[in-house]
C-alpha cells in the first residue's frame, strides 16, 4: 500500500508517523507555542531526528467551539510557515490540515505534499477538484458539522453503520474526480462523545474494507485524558496505549504531537507482527 508525494512512493504497508505543527494561538495542546520562526524550525528539525516521515501544518484551529477565521488569515498565518520550512528542509514531506480549496492549492504550488481536510470536501465544494488538479494524497476525514458545531451533533441511528456509509460516499465523489491517493480518518473527538470514540476505536478494523490506508488521530485529546482526570499535557501515556490499539486495529499513519513516544510505538508493534509471521 503506497501513496505518491511529489514523485516518491511511500510505502505504508509499514505504520509511518504524521508530526502535528500547529499555528494557531487556540489549538487544544500546542496553541500559541511557536511563535517564532525559530521555534517553529527547532520543532520541524526535532520531529524530523526522531523520525517523522510527515508534517501536518495548520492554521486553522479544528477543536471544538473553536474560533473561525477568514481565508485570508489562515493563507497569512500558513504561507510564510511552509516557505521558510522548505527553505530550511527542502524534503520533507508536508500536509497541510485545511478545509479551504483556495489554501490547499496556493500550500501544494508552494510545495506542500499532502491534504488534509477535516470535512472531506463536504466544507469546500471546490475542494476534491482542486486535489484532482494537483493529483496529492487526499486524507478525508469523518465529521459532522464544522468545529463551531459539531460538539451538538454526536446523534446517530448507528454510529459505525453511518460512518461506512459516509466514507463510500465520500471515497466515491474522490475517486469520480480521478483522485488515486486517498487515506481514511476516522475523526476521533469530532461530532462524537467518549463513548462514541471508544466504539469507533474498538472496530476501526472496519474502516480495512476500503483497502486504503488508515490515520489515527488520537493524540492527547479529551478521549484519553477526560477519564483519567488529568490535562492534554499529561495525556502521552495515554496516547501510547490508544496508538497500540490503533495500529492493532490497522491504522497506517499515527498523527501525534510527539514523534519519539509514536516510532517507539510502532517499533514494538513491528516486533509482534514478525513474531506472528515467523
Amino acid at each position: 500500500m503506497t501513496i505518491n508525494c511529489k514523485g516518491d512512493l511511500i510505502d505504508l504497508s509499514t505504520p509511518k508517523v504524521m508530526g502535528v505543527l500547529n499555528l494557531t494561538p487556540d489549538s487544544f495542546y500546542d496553541g500559541g507555542k511557536y511563535k517564532s520562526e525559530s521555534d517553529i524550525l527547532k520543532k520541524v528539525e526535532k520531529m524530523l531526528f526522531e523520525g517523522t516521515t510527515f508534517i501536518d501544518i495548520g492554521a486553522y484551529s479544528s477543536r471544538p467551539g473553536a474560533t473561525n477565521i477568514s481565508e485570508e488569515e489562515e493563507l497569512k498565518r500558513i504561507t510564510p510557515i511552509i516557505e521558510f520550512v522548505l527553505n530550511k528542509f527542502p524534503q520533507v514531506l508536508i500536509s497541510i490540515d485545511t478545509f479551504r480549496s483556495k489554501v490547499a492549492a496556493r500550500c501544494i504550488e508552494m510545495g506542500a505534499s499532502i491534504i488534509n481536510d477535516i470535512s472531506a470536501g463536504k466544507l469546500d465544494e471546490q475542494m476534491l477538484d482542486t486535489v484532482a488538479k494537483y493529483q496529492v494524497p487526499y486524507i478525508m476525514m469523518h465529521m459532522k458539522g464544522n468545529p463551531q458545531n459539531m460538539k451538538e451533533m454526536t446523534n446517530y441511528d448507528d454510529l459505525l453503520k453511518d460512518i461506512l456509509f459516509y466514507f463510500s460516499e465520500r471515497v466515491q465523489a474522490a475517486r469520480s474526480k480521478k483522485i488515486n491517493d486517498i487515506i481514511l480518518d476516522p475523526g476521533f473527538g469530532f461530532a462524537k462523545n467518549i463513548q462514541q470514540n471508544y466504539r469507533l476505536l474498538a472496530n476501526l478494523n472496519l474502516l480495512k474494507t476500503f483497502d486504503l490506508p488508515i490515520l489515527a488521530g488520537l493524540s492527547r485529546k479529551s478521549m484519553i485524558y477526560k477519564p483519567l482526570k488529568n490535562t492534554a499535557q499529561e495525556a502521552l501515556n495515554g496516547t501510547t496505549a490508544l496508538n497500540m490499539l490503533a495500529l492493532n486495529s490497522g491504522a497506517s499513519i499515527l498523527r501525534v504531537h510527539d514523534v519519539k513516544e509514536a516510532l517507539e510505538c510502532i517499533t514494538l508493534f513491528n516486533e509482534l507482527e514478525a513474531a506472528n509471521k515467523s
